[in-house]
């Protein structure tokens, strides 16, 4: 069975993120957009990340413009969620999340779910320590109503 350890991803910076390299850990993974009206859960998932990393939690954000509402190019988002949200946990190069030319993360994470098409930016996935998804949450739902789960997967060895 696939966990998100067989995947690699490309931060903004262009280094490539291997997913294998978060094994042990607690992980949030979630398609964002810049110019979203839920773009402001950046700087939820950003306390929550600042809460919890010491304890082993991770959030990845992968922008999206399939949606339309990202910026025009990854330097510029990168700036914009850095200065506008504070964010610092890892963002990568813009991907696609639906379709033929889906990234192939996203592609497991909504087989894992077992859930179809995503339908907005923000779709959050909480990830347990095994590398296995534990939970898809609605683009509406707040980062703060998964923090108790989070604290449950963070307490399983």
């Amino acid at each position: 069975m696939s966990t998100i350890y067989d995947f690699k991803e490309t931060e903004m910076s262009g280094e490539t993120l291997d997913l294998s390299d978060y094994k042990g850990k607690v992980v949030v993974i979630v398609n964002t957009a810049s110019k979203c009206g839920l773009a402001t859960q950046l700087e939820a998932l950003e306390s929550l990340y600042q809460k919890y990393n010491e304890q082993g939690f991770e959030v990845l954000g992968l922008p999206s413009n399939q949606f339309h509402q990202e910026l025009d190019d990854d330097e510029q988002t990168q700036d914009y969620c850095k200065v506008h949200y504070g964010v610092s946990f890892p963002m990568t190069k813009r991907v696609k999340v639906n379709g033929n030319e889906a990234d192939p993360l996203f592609t497991h994470l909504k087989e894992a779910a077992g859930h179809g098409v995503i339908k907005w930016n923000f779709t959050k996935f909480l990830v347990g320590r095994d590398g296995q998804v534990i939970k898809r949450y609605a683009p509406q739902t707040k980062p703060e109503k998964m923090e108790e789960d989070i604290i449950a997967a963070l307490k399983t060895e």
